[in-house]
């Protein structure tokens, strides 16, 4: 198992949370946190490991913070 820390922002929060530390096997990747989580991948911007810009398909390691973002608008 890894723990990973993951940050959810703007409407990814909702009926979700902020911050949260969880438990996943090994070879988990980001992509697969966000389905665990009930996102769905059109709805992920962007997403981040440790800061860094990553593919979907990154796989998580121990200590990790994930950080997911959705498509922003505005004007």
């Amino acid at each position: 198992m890894v723990q990973i820390t993951v940050k959810l922002f703007a409407t990814l929060r909702n009926n979700r949370f902020k911050v949260d530390v969880r438990e996943y096997p090994e070879g988990t990747t980001v992509l697969q946190v966000a389905e665990d989580l009930e996102i769905p991948e059109e709805e992920l911007a962007i997403t981040m490991v440790n800061g860094i810009l990553l593919d979907v398909k990154h796989v998580l390691q121990d200590g990790d913070t994930l950080a997911l973002f959705p498509p922003v608008g505005g004007g």
